[in-house]
Parts: C-alpha cells; structure tokens; sequence
C-alpha cells in the first residue's frame, strides 16, 4: 500500500512514518500545498496512494483545501471508484471541524491527536486497506 502522510509538525510526521512502517510505503509533506502536487503526480504516473493521512491546520494550504483539490485530481482524472482512503488526523476535534471535513470536504473518515495506533490500524481495516 501506498500512503501519504502530510502533516507540519515534524515530529508528528515521522511518528505517523514509524505507525504505519509495517502497513505501508509511506511518502511525506509538510504542508498542503507539496501534498496535492505529490498526490496529483502520483495519480498521473499510475502510482496513486491507497491511503493519505492528512492533517487541517498547515501553512500554505489548509487540509481541507487540500482535500477538496485531491478529490478534484481524482476526478480530473476519471477516478471514481477505488479513490483514496483520506484521514484527517488533527488536534481539531470540534464538531464544526468534523462536520466540514466528512460531509463537505469528501474526507473518508477523521483521527483526533494523539493518534492512537490500534485506532489508525482499526480504519485501515474497516476500508479494506490491510486484512
């Protein structure tokens, strides 16, 4: 499986690197912006992730605007079925914030900080990711 991983916080993104370094090859992005590039190019080499873990609060491009412009890559390009598993894993945890990413952002589901491992595995299960 292929996954992205964009998050600012380094620290936080090298956590999310070693969580998912036994269920994935995982790429990285500091901010929204290198994201929907990596994740554009990925589509367009016939290489897309299966898997992004996407934070909200970053500098250049927020994660729901990287979000919105991933889901339009995926259109863009035909993908309707087998699109992207997005997380968005986020300190954000009021229900304004859910509500915007899940229903208005097309996010395939959301992760409150700290991430818990056995809850990362849990959605990766119930998406058919791993078995």
């Amino acid at each position: 499986m292929r996954c992205l991983i964009v998050e600012d916080v380094e620290f936080e993104r090298e956590m999310m690197g070693i969580f998912l370094s036994d269920y994935a090859d995982s790429d990285s992005a500091d901010n929204g912006e290198v994201a929907v590039e990596m994740f554009s190019r990925a589509l367009a080499e016939g290489r897309p992730y299966q898997l992004v873990c996407l934070d909200i609060q970053m500098p250049k491009m927020n994660g729901q605007e990287a979000l919105k412009r991933m889901r339009q890559a995926e259109a863009d390009r035909g993908v309707s079925t087998h699109k992207a598993v997005i997380i968005m894993t986020t300190a954000m945890n009021a229900r304004e914030d859910m509500e915007e990413a899940i229903w208005r952002g097309d996010c395939t589901d959301y992760l409150v900080k700290p991430i818990i491992l056995a809850d990362l595995v849990a959605l990766m299960r119930r998406y058919t990711l791993i078995s």
